[in-house]
Protein backbone atom coordinates (compact mmCIF):
# COMPACT_ATOMS: atom_id res chain seq x y z
CA UNK A 1 0.00 0.00 0.00
CA UNK A 2 1.55 3.82 -0.83
CA UNK A 3 2.23 5.38 1.93
CA UNK A 4 -0.01 8.77 1.82
CA UNK A 5 1.52 12.45 3.28
CA UNK A 6 -0.80 14.44 4.75
CA UNK A 7 -0.65 17.96 6.43
CA UNK A 8 -3.11 19.99 8.36
CA UNK A 9 -5.61 22.22 7.02
CA UNK A 10 -5.22 25.92 7.66
CA UNK A 11 -6.91 27.66 10.12
CA UNK A 12 -8.32 24.36 11.26
CA UNK A 13 -7.53 22.26 14.94
CA UNK A 14 -7.09 19.44 13.67
CA UNK A 15 -8.53 18.34 9.59
CA UNK A 16 -5.86 17.08 7.65
CA UNK A 17 -5.68 16.50 4.11
CA UNK A 18 -3.24 15.35 1.05
CA UNK A 19 -0.02 17.48 1.10
CA UNK A 20 -0.68 17.51 -2.85
CA UNK A 21 -3.95 18.77 -2.30
CA UNK A 22 -4.77 20.21 -6.23
CA UNK A 23 -7.32 23.08 -5.28
CA UNK A 24 -6.91 25.94 -4.06
CA UNK A 25 -4.42 25.46 -0.96
CA UNK A 26 -6.47 24.87 2.29
CA UNK A 27 -2.83 23.19 3.70
CA UNK A 28 -0.20 25.11 6.10
CA UNK A 29 2.09 25.15 3.41
CA UNK A 30 5.33 25.99 6.14
CA UNK A 31 4.01 23.70 8.40
CA UNK A 32 4.93 19.37 9.23
CA UNK A 33 3.94 16.63 7.65
CA UNK A 34 2.01 13.42 8.77
CA UNK A 35 1.54 9.55 7.03
CA UNK A 36 -0.88 7.54 7.64
CA UNK A 37 0.76 5.73 10.06
CA UNK A 38 1.28 8.74 12.49
CA UNK A 39 -2.30 9.76 11.84
CA UNK A 40 -3.60 5.98 13.24
CA UNK A 41 -5.47 5.50 9.40
CA UNK A 42 -6.71 2.26 9.60
CA UNK A 43 -4.38 -0.03 7.55
CA UNK A 44 -7.33 -2.95 6.73
CA UNK A 45 -10.52 -2.06 5.59
CA UNK A 46 -12.93 -1.41 8.27
CA UNK A 47 -16.90 -0.37 8.58
CA UNK A 48 -16.98 3.74 8.39
CA UNK A 49 -20.20 5.20 9.70
CA UNK A 50 -21.02 7.77 7.16
CA UNK A 51 -22.69 10.58 8.61
CA UNK A 52 -24.76 13.56 6.03
CA UNK A 53 -22.54 15.61 3.48
CA UNK A 54 -21.34 18.83 4.67
CA UNK A 55 -20.46 21.92 2.76
CA UNK A 56 -17.58 22.73 4.77
CA UNK A 57 -15.34 21.78 7.27
CA UNK A 58 -16.60 25.19 9.75
CA UNK A 59 -19.90 23.18 9.77
CA UNK A 60 -17.28 20.32 10.33
CA UNK A 61 -15.70 21.75 13.21
CA UNK A 62 -18.93 23.15 15.22
CA UNK A 63 -20.59 19.76 15.22
CA UNK A 64 -18.11 18.64 18.27
CA UNK A 65 -20.64 20.97 20.26
CA UNK A 66 -23.67 18.91 19.68
CA UNK A 67 -23.10 15.94 17.87
CA UNK A 68 -19.21 14.32 18.99
CA UNK A 69 -17.78 12.48 16.35
CA UNK A 70 -16.97 8.90 17.13
CA UNK A 71 -14.36 6.68 15.90
CA UNK A 72 -14.68 5.85 11.97
CA UNK A 73 -17.51 8.46 11.25
CA UNK A 74 -17.20 9.47 7.69
CA UNK A 75 -18.67 12.79 6.48
CA UNK A 76 -17.78 13.85 3.06
CA UNK A 77 -17.13 17.78 2.56
CA UNK A 78 -18.46 19.39 -0.65
CA UNK A 79 -16.16 22.81 -1.17
CA UNK A 80 -13.00 20.37 -0.61
CA UNK A 81 -14.64 17.05 -2.74
CA UNK A 82 -13.33 14.80 -0.78
CA UNK A 83 -14.57 12.51 2.47
CA UNK A 84 -12.49 12.87 5.69
CA UNK A 85 -13.07 10.14 8.62
CA UNK A 86 -12.63 10.87 12.55
CA UNK A 87 -9.81 9.31 13.64
CA UNK A 88 -9.77 8.66 17.30
CA UNK A 89 -6.43 8.67 18.30
CA UNK A 90 -5.41 12.25 16.74
CA UNK A 91 -9.04 13.48 17.89
CA UNK A 92 -9.18 14.71 14.72
CA UNK A 93 -10.68 14.32 10.81
CA UNK A 94 -8.27 12.87 7.90
CA UNK A 95 -9.02 12.61 4.18
CA UNK A 96 -10.00 9.49 2.45
CA UNK A 97 -7.99 8.86 -0.24
CA UNK A 98 -9.21 5.54 -1.67
CA UNK A 99 -12.83 4.77 -0.10
CA UNK A 100 -12.63 1.63 2.33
Amino acid sequence: MKQRIYRKMAGTSAIFIPADFAKSSPVERDGPVWTDEELGMPSISQSLQWKSPLESTLALEGLEEYDPPAMNDARYINNLGIALVYIGKIRGWVALTDYI
